[in-house]
């Protein structure tokens, strides 16, 4: 992602790791670039599941260190929520310039409607396949939230599920209609070289 695009960039984020994922992200925001986030529960967080679950609850416990009936912080179940505040972690969003850069940037469980249809990206530096070493333990960020409260993992994965079917059939059009096209213009070919040689 090195030039820079007037579009926003959509991230498909199965199979990303999610530090890496979101020091990228960070770093284009704060440049000006804006970028949609789509698949965040298909997230890839390194170490076990136990080990980051207990990390979570370990989480969870954080209260307001004076008045623990006071708003402390805030613990997002959520996936497209937890990479928000690790994107966060990393901008300095209490500035102008990085609420700025935090406006850039949109996270979705899912891929919905606007974007299913547009090109989607990975980005090399933060996929696990190309980062992690073979035979580490990993877990998603799908299971963890729903071990910690997430209700909605049921229903993505429905609607995720009717996308692809979607997906599919949408593809199978258009490759038979790309076949009939180029029979078509192999059946007209002929025809061509008679008008060529008609002077037309």
């Amino acid at each position: 992602m090195a030039t820079f695009s007037s579009k926003p960039i959509v991230i498909d984020g199965k199979g990303h790791l999610l530090g890496r994922l979101a020091s990228i992200i960070a770093k284009q925001i704060l440049s000006g670039q804006k970028i949609v986030v789509v698949r965040c529960e298909e997230i890839n967080i390194s170490g076990s599941f136990f080990r980051n679950k207990l990390w979570y609850h370990n989480f969870l416990h954080k209260r307001h260190i004076v008045n623990p009936k006071k708003s402390g912080p805030f613990h997002h179940r959520a996936p497209s929520k937890i990479l928000y505040r690790a994107v966060r972690g990393m901008v300095p969003h209490k500035t102008p310039r990085g609420a700025a850069a935090l406006e850039r940037l949109k996270l979705f469980e899912g891929v919905p409607p606007p974007y299913d249809r547009q090109k989607r990206m990975v980005v090399p530096e933060a996929l696990r396949v190309l980062r992690l070493k073979p035979g580490r333990k990993y877990c998603t960020i799908k299971r963890l939230s729903h071990e910690v409260g997430w209700g909605y993992k049921d229903v993505v994965d429905r609607l995720e599920e009717k996308r692809k079917l979607k997906a599919n059939a949408f593809h199978e059009r258009k490759i038979a209609a790309l076949k009939l096209r180029q029979k078509a213009t192999a059946d007209q070919a002929p025809s061509y070289e008679k008008l060529a040689q008609l002077g037309y």
